[in-house]
């Protein structure tokens, strides 16, 4: 499938996520939720996490899904996606290649559109049908980036890239490719670990 274009810069298009997800409203509740709230602070980047390293990435056959969401129900959104993905690899019997992967293919200050997908080692012998279809990742040449917390707080890690590209003077393509290091079906949202992919031009 062809990428979409954009008519913003990726710094431009990078602000835009900051800004849209800092602005982000709690949805109201009917009862009291239990659970105790999830810190929106980011956790420590460690040392050994890359930042602004450069790498290439290699494309993957995955099994995706795109579509479009609000900033309020970002995350919400992605998770749903994946869980429709893996339903339909475990009824076909495939097993991921890779880690998960959500590629931003456009953003305003409202919402988004993407491609959420599961890498697979080959393309499965019955396409999926639908919601569901396969292709290859983006690949080529990328900036490495890390978010360790909630995708609340990803805000914080987009204004970071976004100064690093300020200050390098660095160009680079109007998408962002994030890879769930951590399963984000399973773990707990504030214990996220993120690859963040912001491909150069």
């Amino acid at each position: 499938m062809p990428r979409l274009l954009f008519t913003v810069s990726a710094a431009a298009l990078i602000a835009v996520f900051s800004a849209a997800a800092s602005a982000q409203t709690p949805l109201e509740k009917s009862t009291p939720d239990p659970k105790p709230p999830v810190s929106a602070e980011p956790a420590p980047v460690t040392p050994a996490d890359p930042f602004g390293a450069e790498v290439t990435l290699e494309p993957r056959t995955f099994i995706y899904m795109k579509g479009t969401a609000t900033w309020e129900t970002a995350f919400e959104t992605i998770v749903d996606a994946f869980k429709t993905i893996t339903d339909y690899m475990d009824k076909q019997k495939l097993t991921a290649s890779d880690k998960p992967l959500a590629i931003y293919t456009q953003t305003d200050e409202t919402g988004f559109q993407y491609q959420v997908g599961i890498p697979v080692a080959e393309a499965p012998k019955n396409p999926p049908k639908g919601d569901l279809a396969v292709a290859k990742s983006p690949g080529g040449k990328m900036l490495q980036f890390v978010h360790r917390g909630s995708y609340d707080a990803m805000d914080t890690t987009y204004e970071a890239i976004t100064n690093y590209l300020d200050e390098k003077r660095l160009e680079s393509e109007d998408m962002f490719i994030e890879e769930y290091v951590t399963d984000p079906v399973k773990m707990p949202e504030d214990k996220l670990v993120v690859n963040v992919y912001v491909p150069l031009k």
